[in-house]
């Protein structure tokens, strides 16, 4: 064993079989340890902190109760796993969490067999265990599967579904129901009210129900609730349940933030942290530059002041997307509609339908789970919907689930729909103005982050299908260059375009093209690169390609984005040079595509062009 100073026992716990060696009497000063390491390390890297907080108790009670990794044990997404990871070998290196090459953020299989199933977006448990389940029914091997779904998680309609399916089966499954009564903000829905009338807790609104009987409905035996920090308690429901077969449901209740007093208070400041004072609690002082989630946010109350139409919708993203004020300014006008992004969305259908006008803020990658619906229930019916589309490119330290690398590609291909990226703040502005003001669906996807700094001004709708020229040429040979950059990346392109002396499109409108702008480069350039932070896939650089091909053009194109694989964890700026997006990959890429083309005689001048900042051999 390799012990650890001032973690007595912890420093002994390299795997879950010396948790269940340990004497049940030292737990709870196990579970000490944990939340001082939590503590310790979190304060100094960030992470996601108060989730994994609240579920320390409870996490020692299943390796100790369950033979893992041999029995399944599911996490519904990773925030509530950090004290897992810590118990399954993985305590020296969870000051790399979210860091360029070192512990994931959320779960992977990839990394520890203790990892039953990866993944990063909530509501995937119950699903996942259930076929662990049902694999056992079939092989008869004597393992057994658990899923841990939060309350947040659990008004994700794939949940209900897993339930309703696992239940009909009789499949013998244990979905423990961690209930802090938040996710990341405050829950929200029926559901919720019926859990905290059950436990006493404050309500918003009124009614009666009970939820052993919906559990019942769906062919689980409830069982609880328990106290999911005493151990006491904790443990010998857990043993129970073990020996019993069949669909089994545990509500246990816990406090998000548990042993750490500031995290406690404010949960949903300390859902996921940077550094802060282990001490005092401090946090860091907000940026005083804008990120364009605050952007979006500002805009939007500006848009709702000036019509009473303008209604927003998120699903359980309120503080992600910048809707913080806007909930304040207008709770009547406001709707979370909890971890349902497919409800969410024909919910804003519906309410276009009559006569509102909705906007849908939401994540990229949480989009992609709505794509049907903004398909079958938006754009088939050209309803007003505008989607501000948060976390557009790559996103950072929350890494490949979290990136939203396909939207362009999804949805330049969907009929009806007006899609717009902005590359600065107010081109954002401008951008969903167009969208509100606009007879059809809409979406504006912008990064996460700050933007370059641009002036704010008046947000006035911009033509539709219009691009703009950020630089041109002064090279006046016959062969010359032209970036079209997109959103982003449009910034790159100017970074580049200076050593290069090479013209910059901002293209702005993904769909519809600017054709005449796209005609005017072509004529005007022996090779268009088209830039995206978008997979190149079916991307933007595609659909410049089919263009060029359809009308014929000569000029030579080489199309730039995220590669063909997903795109790990760490900096955006380190994932974006190891993409070839940044400045100098640009360059390089350039000039390998100069040096290819300047092979054929017929192509001599492209010699010309290389860069030489980044060399010749």
């Amino acid at each position: 064993m390799n012990e650890t100073p001032g973690y007595a026992l912890l420093g002994s716990i390299d795997d879950p079989a010396a948790i269940r060696a340990l004497p049940a009497d030292q737990l709870p000063q196990l579970a000490h340890e944990i939340r001082r390491c939590l503590i310790e390390t979190l304060a100094r890297v960030g992470g996601h902190f108060a989730a994994s907080l609240g579920v320390v108790e409870l996490t020692l009670a299943l390796h100790r109760v369950f033979d893992t990794p041999r029995d399944a044990l599911v996490w519904d997404i990773g925030h509530q796993a950090y004290a897992h990871k810590i118990v399954t070998g993985r305590r020296a290196r969870l000051e790399t969490i979210r860091k360029h090459g070192g512990l994931a953020p959320f779960l992977d299989r990839g990394e520890s067999a203790y990892d039953a199933f990866g993944g990063g977006h909530a509501g995937t448990a119950i699903s996942a265990a259930a076929g662990f389940a049902a694999a056992e029914k079939l092989r008869a091997q004597g393992r057994r599967s658990i899923a841990v779904i939060g309350d947040g998680g659990f008004t994700a309609g794939m949940a209900f579904e897993a339930m309703n399916h696992a239940g009909h089966l009789g499949l013998d499954l244990l979905v423990v129901f961690n209930d802090n009564d938040l996710s990341i903000s405050e829950n929200v829905g029926a559901l919720r009210d019926t859990v905290a009338r059950q436990l006493g807790r404050a309500l918003p609104s009124t009614g009666d129900g009970s939820l052993a009987a919906l559990v019942a409905a769906l062919g689980f035996s409830y069982s609880g609730p328990v106290d999911g920090h005493d151990l006491d308690v904790l443990l010998p429901a857990l043993e129970r349940l073990k020996a019993v077969r069949g669909p089994q449901f545990l509500h246990v209740v816990t406090i998000k933030g548990r042993g750490y007093a500031p995290a406690e208070a404010d949960p949903i400041a300390f859902h996921g942290v940077t550094r802060f004072d282990p001490v005092t609690g401090a946090l860091p002082a907000p940026a005083a530059k804008s990120t364009y989630s605050d952007v979006f946010g500002d805009w939007l109350i500006e848009a709702a002041s000036a019509d009473p139409a303008v209604v927003a919708i998120t699903p359980a993203m309120r503080e992600g997307s910048g809707l913080v004020k806007f909930a304040q300014t207008f709770p009547d006008r406001y709707f979370d509609a909890g971890i349902a992004e497919q409800h969410a969305v024909t919910l804003a259908a519906g309410m276009a339908c009559a006569g509102l006008k909705p906007v849908v803020a939401i994540y990229s990658t949480f989009l992609q789970r709505a794509l049907d619906q903004l398909i079958h229930d938006v754009a088939t019916q050209r309803l007003p919907v505008l989607f501000a589309i948060d976390r557009g490119g790559l996103v950072g330290a929350d890494g490949a689930t979290h990136h939203g690398a396909f939207d362009l590609s999804l949805l330049r291909a969907i009929p009806n729909l007006l899609l717009m990226a902005p590359s600065d703040e107010q081109e954002c502005r401008q951008m969903l103005a167009t969208g509100l003001a606009h007879d059809g669906p809409s979406a504006v996807r912008y990064p996460r982050g700050h933007g370059p700094g641009a002036a704010i001004e008046p947000a006035e709708p911009l033509p539709i299908g219009r691009g703009r020229v950020l630089r041109r040429s002064a090279n006046r040979r016959p062969v010359s260059v032209a970036l079209i950059g997109v959103g982003s990346l449009v910034a790159t392109a100017m970074e580049a375009a200076a050593l290069l002396d090479a013209t910059v499109a901002d293209l702005r409108f993904v769909k519809p093209l600017d054709e005449a702008l796209l005609a005017e480069l072509a004529r005007d350039h022996a090779l268009l690169v088209t830039l995206e932070d978008n997979v190149v896939a079916g991307g933007v650089g595609s659909a410049v390609n089919e263009w060029l091909a359809a009308n014929r053009a000569t000029c030579a194109v080489l199309n730039l984005g995220l590669p063909d694989r997903f795109v790990g964890h760490g900096s955006r700026e380190q994932l974006l040079a190891d993409c070839g997006l940044d400045a100098a990959g640009v360059l390089r890429a350039i000039q390998n595509r100069l040096r290819s083309l300047s092979s054929s005689p017929a192509n001599a001048g492209f010699v010309a062009l290389m860069p030489p900042t980044v060399g010749r051999d």
